[in-house]
């Protein structure tokens, strides 16, 4: 036979023994869909692209590298979609800093565009980089594929888009 207060210890530590279940079943599931929605995906980064993400989180507040990322993956999906939707004949201006050394191939790929670039200018930036400026008049369609081109060359520091 039990005395109050041996039943009262034993009901709560069923009490308790339950609430502990309970947390870690809660703890279980929080990291199942916390994993389910944000999976982790490893990339490779040199120590340039490191120390420019570092600064970036110091100066502008992120809480770490990876929302770093994720913003910056954000905007290029907006910039993608914003393309996608891009129909008909329309003006743009497409914006390329390069080194120097990779001039030739910069050129090379202008000419396969001939048909929708009416201006560019080219001028030195510091002593090793270079920016193209291309005024482009022409079919969505090809102004896309000249800017994925320009985009997916690894050898070009920054390729912008601006549509008019």
């Amino acid at each position: 036979m039990y005395n109050a207060n041996e039943f009262l210890f034993n009901i709560s530590i069923e009490y308790l023994s339950s609430f502990i279940e309970t947390i870690l079943t809660i703890k279980f599931y929080i990291t199942y869909i916390i994993n389910s929605i944000l999976p982790i995906v490893s990339i490779s980064l040199n120590d340039d692209i490191i120390n420019d993400i570092d600064k970036l989180q110091k100066n502008l507040g992120f809480t770490g590298r990876s929302e770093i990322v994720r913003a910056g993956l954000r905007n290029i999906i907006a910039e993608q979609k914003d393309r996608d939707t891009l129909q008909g004949k329309l003006a743009a201006l497409l914006l390329i800093i390069h080194q120097e050394r990779d001039d030739d191939q910069v050129t090379n790929m202008r000419h396969d565009f001939e048909e929708i670039v009416t201006t560019h200018i080219h001028s030195k930036i510091d002593q090793d980089r270079c920016v193209e400026l291309f005024l482009l008049k022409g079919e969505a369609e090809l102004i896309r594929n000249m800017t994925k081109k320009f985009q997916t060359n690894k050898k070009l520091e920054h390729v912008k888009l601006i549509t008019m």
